[in-house]
């Protein structure tokens, strides 16, 4: 099935536990780590809004109430700054509750995996293409990856997914395409396969946060059994995908840090507070003093 459609929703898998980052995320979901001074989540909402998509589909579960929370009002707050003239806080705070933009929220209630959050999308989606952004997957601002994929999904009319090489040890902890031709910006996945050993990944091409999605992935999630981890893979439903209508793999421009893992979040706090004008002269001479 092609992709005709402009891309007007983008879905946002939330409800993961975070149990890596405990005991932070105990009560705090990880989607709302902070880098710098925004939460992940944040960012990768703004990121499908450049795209010029305004309706935002948070698939949540328990414990998740602060990212709702996050996209709501705060009457008391804005009351407070407005008092106290502190006008810029306040644009910051209308930047987050854009009237333009619609927030729904669907609740997954059981912890089946990355392919049954985004099936739970589907009452919401309906027959609509859309993208999928995973929060984690942090990719600098100065590049639109999800537009870039976008850009992909209407030249080819198929779902799209982005692609970045990586180091072949670490195939086991991502989703690995084959892809039908030297990569240049965009090639036709034949295969893909989750976390695969390094001896048997088809090529060094993981895929990474951002999914463009044609509806039928919907049907095909459906009838998906449970795969790695007792759970219902994206990536199962995507080999489905590109053996039928067909799937593309991108390589996006931009620089990606994992804020799945700790290391990769502190070098997103690192990195984004040096491009920090108000930060950079008193962080860089800080990291200087720890480096010597």
């Amino acid at each position: 099935m092609t992709i005709e459609k402009k891309i007007e929703t983008a879905v946002f898998p939330v409800a993961g536990l975070g149990t890596r980052f405990l005991p932070a995320t105990k009560a705090t979901p990880k989607e709302m780590l902070p880098v710098v001074d925004k939460p992940l989540i944040q960012y990768a909402v703004e990121e499908a809004a450049r795209a010029g998509i305004r309706r935002m589909v948070f698939v949540t579960g328990r414990n998740k109430r602060a990212i709702e929370d996050h996209f709501d009002r705060a009457y008391e707050l804005e009351s407070e700054l407005q008092k106290d003239g502190k006008t810029q806080l306040l644009r910051i705070l209308d930047d987050i509750t854009s009237s333009d933009i619609d927030f729904i929220f669907v609740r997954q209630p059981h912890a089946l995996g990355l392919g049954h959050a985004v099936l739970c999308a589907q009452p919401v989606v309906r027959e609509e293409p859309f993208a999928v952004l995973l929060a984690d997957d942090l990719i600098h601002p100065d590049h639109e990856a999800l537009s870039q994929l976008i850009s992909v999904a209407e030249q080819t009319q198929r779902s799209v997914l982005a692609v970045e090489e990586i180091d072949p040890k670490e195939s086991i902890r991502y989703g690995i395409v084959g892809i039908d031709e030297p990569m240049t910006s965009s090639a036709k996945i034949t295969s893909i396969v989750e976390k695969p050993a390094p001896k048997d990944a088809p090529s060094n091409l993981a895929v990474v946060g951002r999914y463009v999605l044609s509806h039928e992935i919907f049907d095909i999630l459906s009838r998906t059994k449970s795969g790695a981890g007792n759970e219902i893979q994206l990536t199962d439903a995507i080999a489905e995908l590109a053996s039928g209508s067909g799937v593309f793999a991108s390589r996006f421009h931009g620089e990606r840090y994992d804020c799945g893992e700790k290391l990769g979040y502190l070098k997103a706090n690192i990195d984004f507070g040096l491009r920090d004008d108000s930060l950079k002269k008193n962080l860089s001479a800080f990291l200087k003093t720890r480096c010597e």
